[in-house]
């Protein structure tokens, strides 16, 4: 079960103590053996194990105890001893004549203790290490499933989903499953870079033969326009072919005219002689 403790005022030396005739709230001289002034926090929740109720505050800073479960039961922030409602400004719990209500006071009379003079925020940490301990155990979950509701303030959807959340189990299982899958996208990579890398290669031996073409293209090219043009040679008629077959055939020396003519330059002489 929760630990229970007092709540004992660092000034009036009295402790907090639940109305069993109403919701309203006393300063008793102090009594370990009542369930009125037994106290046990509820997450951020303060439980009177007596009254089964929660301290809460109503309109106008007034404190009195009820319901744990209703909307306005309110959840507590303690710090050095102080208790104040959480994400309020109304101030903090003190002690008056009365009982108990909120002031912005900070001194003796708003500081609460146990029976043993330590502070109410330190049964506060204590509490949270017990509740975040039964999370993670099965074995205190099973024994203390029929009263989830009274010791922990939650019911046992609430508690099954915390200890899902809050659930340890082997992760080797896990841990391989990335390792291989860590694997299996290095050996993709792998495949990846090769084609990439061969692709390239091709596309840059393409390139070079092309590079190679043009330039064989443009050196013959230029060669062309650097050979000297041919002088006009017209075709000759049959008769003049013949004719100078004929003259070449008898050892004379041919002219070729720029009218295109071509004569024997030693016929006259030739024909004299004969």
């Amino acid at each position: 079960d929760a630990e229970t403790f007092l709540m004992k005022n660092a000034k009036v030396k009295r402790c907090l103590q639940a109305s069993q005739m109403d919701e309203n709230l006393l300063l008793e001289d102090c009594n370990p053996e009542s369930d009125f002034q037994d106290w046990s926090w509820q997450g951020n929740s303060l439980m009177n194990h007596g009254t089964q109720s929660c301290l809460s505050v109503l309109e106008a800073g007034r404190v009195q105890t009820s319901h744990c479960g209703s909307l306005s039961s309110t959840s507590w922030d303690c710090s050095s001893s102080l208790l104040s409602p959480l994400g309020s400004s109304q101030g903090y719990l003190v002690a008056n004549r009365k009982g108990v209500a909120l002031d912005n006071g900070r001194g003796l009379k708003a500081q609460w203790q146990d029976a043993a003079g330590g502070s109410v925020c330190e049964e506060k940490a204590e509490e949270s290490r017990y509740f975040f301990a039964a999370l993670a155990s099965t074995q205190v979950y099973d024994h203390t499933a029929g009263n989830a509701t009274s010791v922990l303030g939650v019911d046992q959807e609430e508690l099954e989903e915390l200890l899902w959340f809050f659930r340890t189990e082997d992760p080797s299982a896990w841990n391989y499953s990335v390792l291989v899958l860590s694997f299996m996208a290095m050996i993709l990579g792998l495949v990846l870079l090769g084609i990439n890398i061969v692709r390239n290669k091709k596309r840059k031996i393409h390139l070079y033969k092309e590079m190679v073409q043009t330039a064989q293209q443009a050196e013959l090219e230029a060669k062309q326009a650097l050979m000297p043009v041919q002088g006009y040679s017209p075709v000759m008629e049959p008769w003049k072919q013949e004719r100078v077959l004929q003259d070449q055939r008898s050892g004379g020396v041919m002219v070729q005219w720029k009218d295109g003519t071509i004569t024997s330059l030693y016929t006259g002489s030739a024909e004299d002689a004969m």
